[in-house]
């Protein structure tokens, strides 16, 4: 898909410039003269990068990037004046992820751009727990606890709960598990799991009654989703 860029720039002989030389490179512009409707516009949701000048009519920049950041985590690069040092810190500081002082090489604005779009598109961090109903394992703290209880488990039974936590309405098979619980050296051992799974019912569904692991025949297991107990 191509990225689509947008330019929020008052000054009509720059934005345009900067758009034909996106449009060469192969980018979707769209542009905005004020910082209003630039501001509407980055909200949409439908931009991969924002390219935002500071002195802008109707709502300065600053003020666009403050507003924009309450709903979005779209890259942003200020344009600034040479001399706004302290708008390029307050710009920082709001959330902007680059600056570049006007007058600027497009072959500098396209390196910026290039790796504002890498870094905005490096995989979100997973998240620290998983739940189930009442029930959470902490990947960090490597405990599990249910209605706050805690449920002592071994290390490849929590190496497999977590697997299963984390596709959860994905049916995954006896191999898979085997090889991302205890990796390549036991390969064909796939009653491994099935002991793994049983110490997983004993220690949680029978002591808590509720059925969380689910038997695909033939094929593996899987936790659905639903909530416990």
């Amino acid at each position: 898909m191509p990225v689509h860029v947008l330019i929020i720039e008052d000054e009509e002989k720059i934005a345009r410039f900067v758009e034909l030389e996106l449009l060469h490179e192969g980018y979707e512009v769209t542009k905005a003269g004020d910082g209003r409707s630039g501001l509407a516009l980055a909200e949409s949701g439908k931009f991969n990068i924002v390219l935002l000048d500071i002195m802008l009519p109707e709502l300065n920049g600053l003020e666009v990037l403050r507003r924009l950041r309450k709903s979005s985590q779209v890259p942003v690069i200020l344009l600034t004046a040479r001399d706004a040092v302290m708008d390029k810190v307050a710009g920082l500081d709001l959330g902007a992820d680059d600056y570049i002082t006007k007058p600027f090489a497009i072959e500098e604005l396209l390196a910026r751009i290039r790796v504002a779009l890498k870094k905005g598109a490096a995989p979100a961090a997973k998240p620290q727990t998983l739940c189930w109903g009442e029930l959470e394992l902490n990947i960090s703290g490597h405990s599990v606890t249910c209605r706050g209880e805690a449920v002592e488990l071994s290390h490849r039974e929590f190496e497999l709960l977590r697997i299963l936590l984390e596709n959860k309405s994905i049916v995954l098979s006896r191999d898979t598990l085997l090889e991302k619980v205890c990796g390549y050296d036991f390969a064909g051992e796939t009653n491994l799991i099935d002991v793994y799974i049983r110490h997983l019912r004993n220690k949680i569904d029978e002591r808590f009654g509720f059925h969380m692991i689910s038997t695909v025949r033939s094929v593996g297991y899987v936790i659905k989703e639903e909530s416990g107990g």
